[in-house]
This record gives C-alpha cells, structure tokens and sequence, in this order.
C-alpha cells in the first residue's frame, strides 16, 4: 500500500503542479529612512540596487509596491533610486504603487513620485517639495579664541563657503542658483510623474508639506489608502505579498551602534523633526 511522505499535503502538490494558476504576487520593498550616500542605514542608490533589482527580476511579479517612509534627504540619490525604479518599471512593464507611511517629504516624495500612484494613510505628511542646503558660521568664535583661519586656494572661487570666514555675498549668490536649479529638476520630476494629476491653480513647489487629505486634493497623491487591502482590491485578496528588505547590520540588531552610526541617526532624527515627527 502506498503512502504519502511525512509532511504531504494536497495543497503543497497543488502549488507545485506547472499547469496550475499561481496566486499573483505583489513584490513590495520598503524604503525607509533618511536619503544620503556613504552613510551606513541610509537610503542610496549603491545601498539599494541589489534589492531594488531582485524585487522587479524575482518570481515574475504582477506589480511592484513601494512602502515609504522618508523625510528626505540627498537631492542626487533620490534621483538615481527613481530612475532605477523607473527604467525597471518599463524594462518589465510592471506597475508600481507607493504607499506612505509617516511622511514622503522632499527626496521622499521624489521617489513616490517614482510610482504610477500613490496611497497615504489619512495622517502621512506629503509634500516639501523644495531644496534646502544648511550650515554654521564659526569664524567669530575662532576670533575670540585668538585663531587665525589661513586659506590659499588656486581659483577664486575655490573657499566657497568657508564655514570659518566671513560669508561674501557673492558665494550665497551662487549657492542660491545651483538651489534653484535643483529646485527646478525636482519640479519637473513631479510635474512629469503626476502630469493631468496636480491642481494647476496651487502653488505647490514653495516646499510647503500638507496631511495626505489636503494632499489628495492638491494632486499630489491618488488617495487614502493602506497596502493591504488596496492590493487586495487590484490583484484580488489571493495576491502574494514578497517582501524586500535591508537586514540590519549585526550590532545593531542587539542595540549597539559604533560612534558614526549614530551620530548618522542623530542626523536622521533632526530630520524627521522638520516635519513634526
């Protein structure tokens, strides 16, 4: 008489069987954390690649999902993420769905923008669509101390912003045009990814943040809604949910963190505090 391995059940051969309909399976990778390069535990593109690739190559997925939760940061490595996101997405014809946690404020919202659209929970802030570039000035302080900052350079331009010298006017000059032209990639990033989407009438590039309700009205996002039971509705409640994700370094997974970690996650705090959180 035969019987079956220990072990067996009919839905394990069911699932094996080629000629079979496979459940679809929604491959979501979560994006959190502030965006910089070379910082351990922040997003870059460097940092994501592998994840990012396997997501949209794996186990041929219906659709990718993006779970967002992002203050900002790096003007460029928010970039590079979505545009690895987007050569992917139409490389596979894939779609890809964004879904907001906290906030995707500033480089967070460049890369919701990534996606064809975007759901927010009803208290996820949205927006800050701007460039900031902050500093200190110490030479007053080197004053008082009877130090004496000595700098040669070859090119006028080369001490620009020496946080130890007096600011020229000339230098913030500068600084501003190279903000403004950020500012201006930015923009057209969000006006192509949300073309026919946004209110025309608002002024929404001042880097003003909004609740995800005034959000939806201002086109900025495509409704209120969690990643479960929105995937559910588009893939049917049998969809698969892949999850991709960055392991944490091995010390930091027992509470312990080398003297860059975190003055990284000092950094990463002061950030998310612009917004309130």
């Amino acid at each position: 008489m035969f019987t079956f391995p220990r072990g067996f059940t009919w839905e394990i051969m069911i699932l094996k069987l080629p000629f079979l309909k496979k459940p679809p399976r929604v491959a979501v990778i979560r994006l959190a954390g502030s965006i910089a390069s070379g910082t351990r535990g922040s997003l870059s593109d460097e940092a994501l690649a592998p994840l990012i690739e396997k997501a949209f190559r794996k186990g041929k997925p219906k659709a990718v999902a993006l779970i967002l939760n992002s203050p900002g940061g790096s003007p460029v490595q928010s970039g590079l993420i979505a545009a690895r996101i987007r050569r992917l997405a139409d490389e596979k014809k894939l779609p890809v769905h964004a879904f907001v946690e906290d906030v995707a404020a500033s480089g967070g919202y460049w890369l919701a923008a990534a996606a064809d659209d975007i759901w927010a929970d009803g208290g996820s802030i949205i927006g800050s669509i701007g460039v900031i570039s902050a500093g200190f000035g110490a030479q007053e302080l080197l004053e008082r101390q009877g130090i004496e900052r000595r700098v040669y350079t070859a090119g006028k331009s080369k001490s620009t912003l020496d946080p130890f010298q007096k600011e020229k006017p000339e230098d913030v000059r500068r600084l501003k045009l190279l903000l403004n032209d950020m500012h201006a990639l930015f923009i057209e990033h969000v006006k192509t990814r949300r073309a026919g989407k946004l209110d025309e009438s608002a002024d929404l590039f001042t880097g003003e943040f909004w609740l995800a309700g005034r959000a939806l009205e201002l086109g900025l996002i495509d409704g209120i809604g969690h990643i479960e039971p929105k995937l559910k509705e588009l893939y049917g409640d049998k969809v698969r949910m892949i999850r991709y994700g960055r392991r944490k370094p091995l010390l930091s997974r027992f509470g312990a963190q080398v003297v860059g970690d975190g003055l990284a996650a000092l950094e990463e705090r002061a950030i998310f505090a612009r917004y309130g959180l």
